[in-house]
């Protein structure tokens, strides 16, 4: 089976034409692909990780899908109380490894996949279709379940519904140009992403010891990005540089800076991993492997958040892959 790498949108503002574009909810997830093929179902995150085991509730898709092969684009999503997508909920079933605690978590913190886009059916690519024509195929399958959904994306004003999302606490709106074929792995500019808030994902290069009710803990992460990605790297011959963007010290949970904190101290190392001085005498330093997502105000004009604030790890998302994200000015004609 040849594993597809997701298409990827580009951070933009809303797009001047509203009638070139389908609008859908940004869910506050993790990005997976479905494959169903031969009776066999396997889930793939952004990174190329097989999640199946960790999500036995999407099984069930497969049993209710035994008369046809298809692969399918969306988020795993963990739905609160308020039935509004929950990262840090999610948080509790990422990563997981062991049958029983995975069953446990299940109960306690269950998961839906939110389905957006068709890949492939009876075993032939509809990537080379336009997003409309993906999406009335799609529609057509009528995947409703109980962990699973295809929400219908929207036509009309982006504004309006990018303030609706607002209203209801989301994170924002996709907008994708109505004749966009689908490109895996890349950003195209023709998915936009539109953020109610800022976000970020950023790579931990290290940590500042906290004081007083935090003593013994971490009093912050300090964050960054790279320069250009792995694969940029390995292409152009360029170096990747870990450039410092500052520190986040708001956002956790007790519960959270205990595992960060174990998480952490196995991760030590005694040189600097960005690109310039550190002048808090008090850090130490750990191997940039591990992703945050984390929220801010702005980049000030120092490139360094404002107010960041962290929302949860990214396991899902390879640390040497994260880079700045600059919002797009070819947001439609």
């Amino acid at each position: 089976m040849k594993i597809i790498k997701p298409m990827l949108a580009k951070q933009s503002d809303l797009p001047r034409n509203d009638t070139e574009y389908g609008f859908e909810i940004k869910w506050d997830g993790m990005r997976a692909i479905l494959y169903y093929q031969d009776e066999h179902l396997q889930i793939m995150s952004r990174n190329q990780k097989d999640v199946t085991a960790q999500y036995p509730e999407l099984n069930e898709l497969g049993i209710s899908e035994t008369k046809r092969n298809l692969i399918l684009d969306g988020e795993i999503v963990h739905l609160g109380q308020n039935g509004q997508p929950s990262f840090s909920g999610l948080q509790h079933r990422m990563g997981l490894t062991t049958a029983t605690t995975i069953d446990t978590r299940k109960k306690d913190y269950p998961v839906t996949y939110i389905i957006f886009d068709l890949l492939s059916l009876h075993g032939e690519s509809t990537m080379h279709l336009s997003y409309t024509m993906r999406r009335e195929i799609l529609d057509k399958l009528q995947l409703t379940g109980p962990a699973w959904q295809t929400p219908a994306y929207k036509l009309g004003s982006g504004q309006d519904i990018l303030k609706a999302a607002s209203s209801l606490g989301l994170e924002g709106i996709v907008a994708k140009r109505l004749s966009s074929i689908y490109v895996p792995g890349k950003r195209t500019g023709d998915w936009l992403k539109i953020k109610n808030h800022e976000r970020q994902e950023l790579v931990i290069g290290g940590f500042v010891p906290g004081n007083s009710a935090r003593r013994n803990k971490i009093g912050a992460l300090l964050l960054g990005y790279y320069n250009v990605t792995i694969t940029e790297s390995k292409a152009d011959n360029q170096t990747q540089q870990l450039i410092y963007a500052g520190k986040a010290g708001t956002g956790f949970t007790s519960a959270g800076l205990e595992y960060l904190g174990t998480l952490l101290s196995s991760l030590i190392i005694s040189h600097n991993p960005f690109n310039t001085i550190i002048p808090d005498r008090k850090t130490i330093f750990v191997r940039p492997v591990l992703v945050g997502e984390f929220e801010f105000t702005e980049w000030t004009s120092n490139n360094t958040l404002r107010h960041p604030v962290f929302k949860g790890l990214r396991t899902d998302k390879q640390a040497n892959e994260v880079i700045r994200e600059h919002k797009s000015s070819l947001g439609g004609s």
